[in-house]
Protein backbone atom coordinates (compact mmCIF):
# COMPACT_ATOMS: atom_id res chain seq x y z
CA UNK A 1 0.00 0.00 0.00
CA UNK A 2 1.07 3.87 -0.76
CA UNK A 3 1.47 5.58 2.31
CA UNK A 4 -0.61 8.62 3.09
CA UNK A 5 2.49 11.07 2.12
CA UNK A 6 2.75 9.26 -0.94
CA UNK A 7 -0.70 9.27 -1.83
CA UNK A 8 -0.65 13.11 -1.89
CA UNK A 9 1.10 12.98 -4.96
CA UNK A 10 -0.25 9.97 -6.81
CA UNK A 11 -3.77 10.77 -8.09
CA UNK A 12 -5.61 7.17 -8.03
CA UNK A 13 -8.97 9.26 -9.32
CA UNK A 14 -7.41 9.55 -13.01
CA UNK A 15 -8.21 6.77 -15.30
CA UNK A 16 -5.00 7.20 -17.51
CA UNK A 17 -3.17 6.21 -14.52
CA UNK A 18 -5.12 2.75 -14.53
CA UNK A 19 -4.62 2.66 -18.55
CA UNK A 20 -0.93 3.40 -18.13
CA UNK A 21 -0.46 0.47 -15.42
CA UNK A 22 -2.33 -2.23 -18.00
CA UNK A 23 -0.55 -1.10 -21.37
CA UNK A 24 3.25 -1.21 -19.99
CA UNK A 25 1.69 -4.88 -18.03
CA UNK A 26 0.00 -5.89 -21.30
CA UNK A 27 2.95 -4.95 -23.86
CA UNK A 28 5.56 -7.70 -22.98
CA UNK A 29 2.90 -10.44 -21.96
CA UNK A 30 1.36 -9.71 -25.41
CA UNK A 31 4.72 -10.39 -27.48
CA UNK A 32 6.13 -13.31 -24.62
CA UNK A 33 2.56 -15.36 -25.61
CA UNK A 34 2.89 -14.42 -29.66
CA UNK A 35 5.94 -15.31 -30.11
CA UNK A 36 5.51 -18.95 -28.04
CA UNK A 37 2.79 -19.38 -29.90
CA UNK A 38 4.50 -18.38 -33.40
CA UNK A 39 7.33 -21.18 -32.08
CA UNK A 40 5.05 -23.48 -31.23
CA UNK A 41 2.30 -23.75 -33.83
CA UNK A 42 3.49 -21.11 -36.53
CA UNK A 43 0.37 -19.20 -35.77
CA UNK A 44 1.79 -15.62 -37.00
CA UNK A 45 3.53 -17.52 -40.12
CA UNK A 46 0.07 -18.73 -41.46
CA UNK A 47 -1.62 -15.71 -40.82
CA UNK A 48 1.12 -14.25 -42.96
CA UNK A 49 0.19 -16.47 -45.86
CA UNK A 50 3.34 -19.24 -44.57
CA UNK A 51 5.92 -16.76 -45.06
CA UNK A 52 7.78 -16.70 -41.83
CA UNK A 53 9.63 -13.58 -42.26
CA UNK A 54 6.65 -11.76 -43.46
CA UNK A 55 5.12 -12.93 -40.06
CA UNK A 56 8.20 -11.50 -37.93
CA UNK A 57 7.45 -8.20 -40.13
CA UNK A 58 3.88 -8.66 -38.63
CA UNK A 59 4.41 -9.11 -34.80
CA UNK A 60 6.97 -6.64 -35.60
CA UNK A 61 4.63 -3.91 -36.44
CA UNK A 62 2.36 -4.52 -33.61
CA UNK A 63 4.68 -4.76 -31.11
CA UNK A 64 5.63 -1.40 -33.00
CA UNK A 65 2.69 -0.07 -32.64
CA UNK A 66 1.57 -1.37 -29.16
CA UNK A 67 4.95 0.36 -27.87
CA UNK A 68 3.67 3.86 -29.35
CA UNK A 69 0.27 3.75 -27.70
CA UNK A 70 1.64 2.84 -24.42
CA UNK A 71 3.84 5.68 -24.97
CA UNK A 72 1.54 8.08 -25.28
CA UNK A 73 -0.98 6.54 -22.68
CA UNK A 74 2.17 6.71 -19.68
CA UNK A 75 2.82 10.71 -21.39
CA UNK A 76 -0.74 11.29 -21.40
CA UNK A 77 -0.90 10.15 -17.58
CA UNK A 78 1.86 11.56 -16.38
CA UNK A 79 0.29 14.92 -17.59
CA UNK A 80 -3.05 14.16 -15.58
CA UNK A 81 -0.43 13.41 -12.02
CA UNK A 82 0.85 16.07 -9.56
CA UNK A 83 4.08 17.53 -9.71
CA UNK A 84 6.25 16.53 -7.27
CA UNK A 85 8.23 19.73 -5.60
CA UNK A 86 11.33 17.59 -4.95
CA UNK A 87 11.43 16.91 -8.76
CA UNK A 88 10.39 20.41 -9.82
CA UNK A 89 13.90 21.33 -10.01
CA UNK A 90 15.88 22.20 -13.63
CA UNK A 91 18.56 20.28 -12.60
CA UNK A 92 16.10 17.10 -12.08
CA UNK A 93 14.69 18.30 -15.64
CA UNK A 94 18.10 18.48 -17.08
CA UNK A 95 18.91 14.38 -15.97
CA UNK A 96 15.38 13.47 -16.89
CA UNK A 97 16.58 14.43 -20.82
CA UNK A 98 19.57 12.86 -20.25
CA UNK A 99 17.97 10.01 -19.56
CA UNK A 100 15.52 10.03 -22.05
CA UNK A 101 18.73 10.65 -24.89
CA UNK A 102 20.81 7.85 -23.98
CA UNK A 103 18.26 5.60 -23.63
CA UNK A 104 17.01 6.15 -26.88
CA UNK A 105 20.76 5.72 -27.89
CA UNK A 106 20.44 2.42 -26.47
CA UNK A 107 17.58 1.60 -28.29
CA UNK A 108 17.92 2.53 -31.35
CA UNK A 109 21.78 1.33 -31.98
CA UNK A 110 20.17 -2.19 -30.52
CA UNK A 111 18.09 -1.77 -33.30
CA UNK A 112 20.62 -1.06 -35.77
CA UNK A 113 22.84 -4.00 -34.73
CA UNK A 114 20.25 -6.72 -34.88
CA UNK A 115 17.57 -5.89 -37.77
CA UNK A 116 13.96 -6.11 -38.00
CA UNK A 117 13.91 -9.74 -37.07
CA UNK A 118 16.80 -10.09 -34.51
CA UNK A 119 14.95 -7.09 -32.47
CA UNK A 120 11.56 -8.35 -33.18
CA UNK A 121 11.95 -12.29 -31.77
CA UNK A 122 12.30 -13.84 -35.74
CA UNK A 123 14.74 -16.34 -33.46
CA UNK A 124 10.94 -18.11 -32.78
CA UNK A 125 10.17 -17.99 -36.15
CA UNK A 126 13.48 -20.02 -36.78
CA UNK A 127 15.65 -16.43 -38.19
CA UNK A 128 18.44 -16.78 -36.69
CA UNK A 129 21.15 -14.53 -36.12
CA UNK A 130 24.59 -15.83 -37.65
CA UNK A 131 26.54 -15.02 -34.63
CA UNK A 132 25.87 -13.20 -31.30
CA UNK A 133 25.98 -9.43 -31.46
CA UNK A 134 29.12 -8.40 -29.30
CA UNK A 135 29.04 -4.90 -30.09
CA UNK A 136 28.02 -1.58 -29.05
CA UNK A 137 25.53 -1.66 -27.37
CA UNK A 138 25.59 -5.02 -26.12
CA UNK A 139 29.24 -4.32 -24.75
CA UNK A 140 27.56 -1.93 -22.66
CA UNK A 141 24.61 -3.82 -21.65
CA UNK A 142 23.36 -7.43 -22.11
CA UNK A 143 19.77 -6.29 -22.89
CA UNK A 144 20.20 -2.76 -24.26
CA UNK A 145 16.74 -2.32 -25.54
CA UNK A 146 14.74 -3.23 -22.32
CA UNK A 147 17.00 -1.14 -20.41
CA UNK A 148 17.25 1.46 -22.58
CA UNK A 149 13.28 1.70 -22.38
CA UNK A 150 13.40 1.74 -18.62
CA UNK A 151 15.79 5.05 -18.85
CA UNK A 152 13.32 6.81 -21.40
CA UNK A 153 10.71 5.90 -18.83
CA UNK A 154 12.60 7.49 -15.91
CA UNK A 155 13.60 10.16 -17.95
CA UNK A 156 10.53 11.07 -19.31
CA UNK A 157 8.71 10.85 -15.25
CA UNK A 158 11.65 13.62 -14.09
CA UNK A 159 11.00 15.57 -16.94
CA UNK A 160 7.26 16.00 -16.02
CA UNK A 161 8.20 16.00 -12.09
CA UNK A 162 6.08 13.62 -11.73
CA UNK A 163 6.38 10.65 -8.90
CA UNK A 164 3.69 8.77 -10.04
CA UNK A 165 5.82 8.23 -13.04
CA UNK A 166 9.11 7.18 -10.87
CA UNK A 167 6.55 4.37 -9.55
CA UNK A 168 5.16 3.55 -12.92
CA UNK A 169 8.87 2.72 -14.36
CA UNK A 170 9.71 0.55 -11.19
CA UNK A 171 6.83 -0.75 -13.16
CA UNK A 172 8.06 -1.32 -16.46
CA UNK A 173 11.17 -2.48 -14.99
CA UNK A 174 9.21 -5.24 -13.07
CA UNK A 175 7.89 -6.34 -16.18
CA UNK A 176 10.46 -6.68 -18.15
CA UNK A 177 12.52 -7.96 -15.48
CA UNK A 178 9.77 -10.86 -15.48
CA UNK A 179 9.81 -11.16 -19.27
CA UNK A 180 13.54 -11.62 -19.84
CA UNK A 181 13.00 -14.80 -17.44
CA UNK A 182 11.25 -16.47 -20.10
CA UNK A 183 12.64 -14.41 -22.75
CA UNK A 184 16.45 -15.41 -22.15
CA UNK A 185 16.41 -19.34 -21.47
CA UNK A 186 13.96 -19.81 -24.35
CA UNK A 187 15.85 -18.18 -26.73
CA UNK A 188 19.51 -19.89 -25.72
CA UNK A 189 16.93 -23.24 -25.80
CA UNK A 190 16.59 -22.41 -29.83
CA UNK A 191 20.15 -21.49 -30.33
CA UNK A 192 21.17 -24.59 -28.63
CA UNK A 193 19.06 -26.60 -30.80
CA UNK A 194 20.53 -25.33 -34.00
CA UNK A 195 23.83 -26.22 -32.63
CA UNK A 196 22.73 -29.66 -31.86
CA UNK A 197 21.49 -29.60 -35.34
CA UNK A 198 24.51 -28.63 -37.32
CA UNK A 199 26.53 -31.23 -35.28
CA UNK A 200 24.49 -33.92 -36.51
CA UNK A 201 24.33 -33.04 -40.06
Amino acid sequence: MLSESLLQWVDLNQPSLYWAVASIAFNPIFWTIAARSEYNHKAITKLAGGNRLYGCYLLAISIFSLGIVRDFIYKTALEHQPVHPLLAYGEVKLLGALLVLVGNVLVLSSMYALGVTGTYLGDYFGILMDERVTGFPFNVTDNPMYNGSTMVFLGTALWYGSLTGVLLTIHVLIAYTLVLKFEEPFTAKIYAEREESSKTK
